[in-house]
């Protein structure tokens, strides 16, 4: 290290990943500093200038022997579990400078020789008490995997036997294939049939043990009640998300145009995913991106890019905070809050470059099994090549990451919301002016019975196994479609009527 090198350090003055003092004279405090920086992501400690006035006073030959012994009976004595320093010197006018380096620990979490956590906070440093916070720095190190925690008292008959279905028919397509199961016929089949397929003689709590999602201590693990549980809040509360499209841009306004129901977001991964998506579709505007006026629209944030933003945020988050994900659509942006900062070091150039490096391996491993992602890290590359105005937000002091979309200002599409607004008033005047209320739809017991059964998002294969009729296009229409043309059942994917991943929902008051 050069004298220039040390001149470039001062001006810049102590940051996050720079430490000045003038002498060792409190070897605790500074054993404190380098348990803060191998807790967070390392830095350097500077000896030889003061940390209030930046003031270099440089160390003679015998204090330079001094301190670098120092710094290495702390790194060894001081910080637990012991550490390695590089240590260097350079020479500067009256004398030297001591910088050692510390590395971001592979072993976290550090403390101090009094049993303390220490981590860098701006300049400074601080405490940690907070369990979870304990937890992510072991989960980065490896020595922590959250996804395959045990769940108390969660057991094979809380699964939700279709989800499991489709999990075991995706993972196993060419198993189950050679069997006789598909997608047309999978009702025909037990799921304890089908993990009988998978290997002979082996029951589904067998198969799942062999999967790991059951602990050899005979607990289900939290990938487990993510995936197929359902109702996994009861256990996992906090695994869920939160969805409001707001009147105006400010997250404290009070006004809302949609806001998802919490318990309608109640439920396994697949079912968040498609509740979100619907939330999207039906908040965001249809764009003409085609010169011909018939054309089909498109949503104006591309919908590859909600998709794999929305995926990215539930197998993502960090697990070990207890927070909700929060998706926000204002008018001129949306939101994606997913808990904990980007792991194991990445930035957000990684991010945009396509870097992948999953939090939850075992829950992203099986995952995509369910969700629309691939699961080899290409996913944010082909998100960007749709061109979105999307940027990347790390709040490292807040534990989350933030992906914010700009909607475009669209005056049309303001006067057309307008327009809508004064026709929906100018009919409600007229029907309260001629007492002219709408009649409500008969429906048949079996139709109630369909709709309350959709209170929650479900296949079409969902409901009419519900009805105990075959999955034939007359029947579909007759149970289906009958009721989405009532106006009482709506897809979850309006845009793709076909889409596989197509489910219908009840139509609640809003």
């Amino acid at each position: 290290m050069t004298k220039e090198d040390i001149l470039k350090l001062r001006d810049h003055c102590e940051v996050t990943k720079v430490q000045f003092k003038e002498r060792i004279t409190d070897k605790y405090d500074v054993g404190c500093e380098m348990v803060a920086f191998c807790n967070s992501h390392g830095g350097q400690l500077v000896i030889g200038i003061n940390d209030k006035t930046g003031v270099m006073n440089p160390l003679s030959y015998q204090e330079v022997q001094e301190t670098t012994n120092m710094l290495s009976n702390m790194a060894s004595e001081n910080v637990i579990p012991s550490i390695l320093l590089d240590v260097d010197t350079a020479q500067v006018d009256g004398g030297s400078i001591v910088v050692a380096t510390i590395k971001e620990g592979l072993n976290k979490p550090y403390h101090d020789n009094k049993g303390i956590v220490w981590v860098k906070n701006g300049a400074d440093k601080r405490k940690v008490f907070d369990n979870a916070e304990l937890a992510e720095m072991m989960s980065q190190c490896g020595s922590f995997a959250p996804d395959e925690a045990a769940v108390k008292d969660f057991c094979i008959k809380d699964m939700d036997e279709q989800v499991l279905k489709k999990y075991l028919l995706n993972r196993f397509a060419v198993v189950m294939q050679k069997s006789g199961v598909s997608e047309v016929n999978l009702r025909d089949f037990t799921v304890e049939q089908m993990a009988h397929f998978v290997v002979g003689g082996i029951s589904l709590e067998g198969l799942l043990r062999n999967l790991r999602f059951i602990r050899p201590d005979g607990k289900m693990t939290v990938a487990a009640v993510l995936l197929f549980g359902k109702y996994p809040q009861r256990w996992l509360p906090a695994y869920t998300a939160k969805c409001i499209s707001y009147v105006g841009n400010s997250v404290g306004g009070t006004v809302f145009r949609d806001k998802v129901r919490d318990e309608d977001l109640e439920g396994c991964l697949l079912h968040q995913y498609d509740t979100i998506m619907n939330f999207f579709t039906r908040n965001l505007r249809n764009v003409q991106v085609e010169p011909e006026f018939n054309s089909l629209g498109k949503l104006e944030i591309p919908y590859a890019a909600l998709v794999e933003f929305t995926v990215n945020a539930l197998v993502h988050r960090s697990l070990n905070w207890k927070a909700p994900i929060r998706i926000f659509i204002f008018d001129d942006r949306v939101e994606i809050h997913s808990p904990g900062e980007l792991p194991n070091g990445l930035t957000v150039e990684d991010i945009m470059k396509g870097t992948s490096m999953p939090r939850n391996e075992f829950l992203f491993t099986n995952a995509n099994y369910l969700l629309p992602y691939t699961g080899a890290g290409t996913g944010i590359i082909r998100a960007m090549e749709e061109k979105p105005d999307v940027t990347f937000e790390n709040h490292e002091t807040a534990h989350e990451f933030v992906i914010v979309f700009r909607r475009k200002s669209n005056q049309e599409g303001n006067q057309e919301t307008n327009q809508e607004t004064n026709q929906e008033t100018n009919q409600e005047t007229n029907q309260v002016k001629h007492q002219v209320r709408p009649s409500k739809p008969l429906l048949t017991k079996a139709q109630k019975n369909i709709l309350n059964f959709c209170s929650v998002p479900r296949s079409a294969q969902e409901i009419l196994d519900r009805v105990g009729v075959s999955n034939q296009n007359r029947t579909r229409k007759k149970y289906i479609q009958t009721l989405v043309d009532m106006g009482v059942l709506e897809m979850t994917i309006p845009e793709n009527p076909n889409d596989r991943n197509q489910k219908y929902r009840k139509v609640t008051k809003k």
